[in-house]
Parts: structure tokens; sequence; C-alpha cells
């Protein structure tokens, strides 16, 4: 439904910022048994991946603000997004110059690899690419306006 050139025009908008309606599926079990959206594997991999490093669309620094904290400011999601004092520690650590995305509209259920450790509310929920089997996830809502 969306040509490439589409997408780069898209990614280069100042105001346009990243999200994912996608659920969280293991590649495993019952998960396997339905065809899901490649991008539900990949979606913030692909954007690191093929548009910043390999297409050089924008720069990974505007990306990881498109990714953290202008989603939160877009919807008036407080305390995250920011590495600052008094925020949640919702972190990620990768390598920018393996971080890619493999899922495939035939085989959509791949992870994506280069992710390295991820840090929610500063629990470690994936180490070394692992994840570690901690829930540390929970509600998060708007703030009022």
């Amino acid at each position: 439904m969306m040509s490439e050139d589409n997408v780069k025009k898209q990614i280069k908008l100042p105001y346009m910022s990243f999200g994912s309606d996608a659920g969280a599926l293991a590649a495993e079990g019952d998960f396997l048994k339905s065809a899901t959206h490649p991008r539900a594997y990949g979606n913030f991999a692909r954007l690191l991946g093929k548009y910043v490093r390999e297409e050089k669309v924008i720069p990974l620094e505007e990306a990881i603000r498109k990714l953290s904290a202008l989603p939160c400011e877009n919807l008036g999601i407080a305390k995250r997004g920011k590495l600052q004092p008094g925020n949640f520690a919702d972190i990620v650590l990768f390598d920018p110059n393996t971080i890619a995305d493999h899922a495939t509209f035939e085989n959509p259920h791949q992870y994506a690899t280069g992710m390295q450790h991820v840090f929610v509310n500063g629990v470690q929920v994936l180490e070394d690419g692992e994840p570690t089997k901690k829930a540390a996830g929970r509600f998060v809502k708007r703030e009022k306006e």
C-alpha cells in the first residue's frame, strides 16, 4: 500500500514519530500457528538497520529521538522517553552496526538481531540478546491536559 519513496519521505518529516500496534509475540508454540505482519518482530530494527544505517534517510540520533522522546511528547506520556533524573529507566542498548530485521511475509516469526540489552522500569528484560523472563512492564497512561 505504501511505496518506498513515500515511506522515506514520511521518515524525514520532523514531527513523525514511530510506534507499533503489534503484540509482543514469541517465535514459539501457539504463536507459530498463525501468520502475523513481519513488523511485529522487526519494526524498530528495520528503521535503525535499513533506513538509518543502510540508506541514511535520517541520522541515528534523530531516529532515537523519534523512537523515544517524540512519541512520549506526542502522546502526553510523562517521565518516559528521555534519560534524566526522575524518569522511569526504560533503556535499550543495541549495536547500530548490526541491528537488523529478518522477518518476512513468508516467514514472519523471526527475531531481529543486534539488540543487546533492554531495561524496562529499571529491570533488565533482555540480557545479551536473550530474554530474562522478568516482567517489569506496567500500564502507561496519558497525563491529564
